[in-house]
Parts: structure tokens; sequence; C-alpha cells
């Protein structure tokens, strides 16, 4: 995994995995968020690294509002992202592998805002041990065009990863889309790309 070229980061937090250890690195990582505009379908949604390695990629799936697995670049099933349907705040349920059952969940995402004419999106996170779910774990805040998402440790101003602003777009015949994110040292960048497929699914770029 390439390391990333910015240099200005805050003090590692020391934070448990969230889906795994090997998702964790001492220093910054940059990854690319690739998508075709009409859709995300296997193949057209996918994370490489600056380098252009594919690290992530979502498996088959005949919409992006249905359940959806993470695939690593060996297609080894990483996390099920499992929408609840008749909600008005966009709650998703991700968990261990291919399973859906509650023992394997590993975290509870829930927009805390449903503003139909509001810019900004902001994303409530619970891990599976939070049970009350009165006070979030991590909170994602910003949108895709105006001020770029932010990930932030609980309530707190701790960053754990941001957005871009840019949007590289890769042709037009392909009519493909990139984003980068900027993953800070010793945070979980599966968990991280779990939260942008959400997010995406709440709020397509």
């Amino acid at each position: 995994m390439a390391e990333s070229s910015t240099s200005s980061f805050p003090p590692p937090a020391k934070n448990a995995p969230i889906i795994s250890p090997s998702f964790c690195a001492a220093y910054p990582i940059d990854l690319w968020i690739v998508r075709k505009v009409e859709n995300m379908q296997h193949g057209d949604f996918a994370v490489t690294d600056i380098t252009g390695n594919l690290v992530f990629k979502l498996k088959d799936s005949n919409s992006l509002y249905c359940t959806q697995v993470l695939l690593d670049a060996a297609e080894n099933p990483i996390i099920t992202l499992e929408p609840k349907h008749q909600t008005i705040h966009n709650i998703w349920q991700v968990f261990k592998g291919e399973s859906t059952d509650s023992s394997d969940l590993l975290f509870t995402a829930k927009r805390s805002s449903i503003a139909i004419f509001q810019s900004k999106t902001k994303l409530d996170v619970f891990l599976a041990n939070n049970k009350e779910q009165k006070v979030c774990d991590f909170k994602v805040e910003g949108s895709w065009s105006d001020t770029p998402y932010v990930f932030y440790m609980g309530e707190s101003s701790s960053v754990v990863a941001q957005m871009h602003k840019k949007t590289k777009v890769e042709g037009v015949l392909e009519g493909k889309k990139k984003m980068m994110v900027t993953v800070f040292p010793n945070q979980d960048y599966g968990f991280i790309v779990a939260l942008i497929i959400i997010l995406t699914a709440i709020n397509e770029w």
C-alpha cells in the first residue's frame, strides 16, 4: 500500500480496528474511489491505491440501494452492507464477510439530518457494542461538492479521514469518476471505504 504524500497530520489515534488490523497503517494512505456515473455494479465501483493497484471492489448487485458485498483484490468478501428499508434516516448495517446475522454486526450508520434541501450530509456511526446509540462513535459531515466529507472520531474534532474536493473525470467514453480520500495514520481504511459506499447510496456524486 502506497503512503500518502501529504505530510501534515495529527498524532496517530490508538483506535481498535473496525474491520481488520490489516487495513490499518502507521502512516497516512491516499485511496482513489472510482465509479461509473450511472451505477455501482460489479466493476463500476472500485478502490485503488495511488499507483492504481486494486484494493477493494463491489460484488455483483442489481442496485446501489440493495445489499452490497465489498471484496478485496483477491475477491474475498470483506463486509456486507445492508440498508434498512422504510426508514427516513437512511440506516445501513455493516456485517463481517457475507453474513447479515446480528452476531456479525460491525457497525450501524444513520443519517442524522433528513432535511430535503440541506446541501450537506451528516452521518452518525455506532459500533456494534454501542447498544444505546446515544452518542456516536464516529461521524461524517460534508458533501461531494462544496465542502468535502470529513470523518471524525465521535463528537470530537479529531479527524480520522477526509475526502478531497477535486474529482478527476476519466474520459467521456468511459464515463468514470475518481475521487480521493486520505485516511489518517492508524485508522481502518476498509471502514472508511464502507462509509463512502453508504454516503454514495444516500447522495450520489
